[in-house]
């Protein structure tokens, strides 16, 4: 593939150029993310180590902790150097790796809060089917086939953005390269990248959400109607009342960065919702999945009580 770029790295303009300001940013930021590395970390272990964890719902909780630990270090370490050095530049290489990773572990996670979406929707609407459908055979499938279009997804914007030719400007206005800032540095055509930004991504980003949508409308109508006892409604909406936060969280700021249209006045907006589901949102899930999940909050007192008093077991 012949690369005609001009351009051999680009300037992140960022959050903002007071160096005072920045020194902060950076205390904030890696606490953030070292917050995001032991509790995705933490929930991936214990997941591993608890049997009674081994279930389709936690499995896909432990694949979610995995995006969010990989999601997270595409952005945040580049943006802690640039912070201590002062030095905010990238390679036209390293550029386009981190939209690559950026958009396939982003992609990825939107199809898994469906796949975990319709995971709830057969455990409580279709329970003594529950085994049978959502299988380990099942599980590993829905998992892989979420990674690998994920993967493709990345791969078509990373394969057409290299495509491109960057003759003078290489200023980003933003954090870190993605799509929409890189595309409006281009000196070709950006007609085809646009179109594939909003029909292709678009499909990515909404079908999961819809599909999410119909899955919680099905369950609470279900709920509603066919269950009679209070306190196993309170149970059924007890379990899906963390991934509706995490969905709320994520597709909503998602949908507003990548399917509404940009302007001048709206880089600033962009670069903090842009935050919110890349940076922050990975420090919350733990915290949502355990504060609100009785049988999370068991099984990692008891992994810690093993770990720190293993003569006691």
């Amino acid at each position: 593939m012949e690369n005609q770029t001009e351009v051999s790295e680009f300037i992140f303009l960022g959050l903002t150029h007071v160096r005072s300001l920045q020194s902060y940013l950076f205390t904030l930021f890696l606490l953030l993310y070292m917050a995001s590395i032991l509790g995705n970390g933490a929930t991936v272990a214990v997941i591993l180590a608890e049997l009674q964890l081994h279930t389709p719902m936690y499995f896909f909780l432990g694949n979610l902790s995995s995006l969010d630990i990989f999601f997270s270090t595409v952005t945040v370490p580049k943006m802690l150097a640039g912070f201590l050095s002062g030095h905010h530049t990238i390679s036209f290489t390293s550029c386009l790796a981190q939209l690559h990773f950026f958009h396939f572990l982003g992609s990825s996670e939107a199809m898994l809060l469906a796949v975990m979406a319709y995971d709830r929707y057969v455990a409580i609407c279709n329970p003594l089917r529950y085994t049978l459908v959502m299988s380990p055979q099942a599980c590993l499938l829905l998992a892989g086939v979420t990674w690998a279009t994920g993967f493709l997804h990345a791969l078509m914007h990373t394969v057409m953005t290299s495509r491109l030719h960057f003759c003078g400007p290489n200023r980003i206005h933003h954090f870190f390269c993605d799509i929409k800032p890189l595309l409006s540095l281009a000196c070709s055509s950006t007609r085809l990248n646009l179109s594939l930004l909003n029909t292709v991504t678009g499909i990515i980003g909404v079908s999961p959400f819809i599909l999410t949508l119909l899955s919680y409308l099905y369950i609470i109508s279900f709920l509603s109607l066919k269950v009679r006892s209070r306190e196993s409604r309170r149970k059924a909406f007890s379990t899906c009342t963390s991934h509706l936060t995490v969905i709320a969280l994520y597709y909503g700021t998602v949908i507003f960065t990548y399917l509404c249209p940009s302007s001048g006045s709206s880089k600033g907006e962009e670069m903090i919702i842009t935050l919110v589901y890349s940076v922050i949102t990975p420090d919350l899930n733990p915290l949502i999945y355990t504060l609100r999940n009785s049988e999370v909050k068991y099984a990692t007192r008891k992994f810690i009580i093993r770990k720190l008093f293993p003569e006691t077991n």
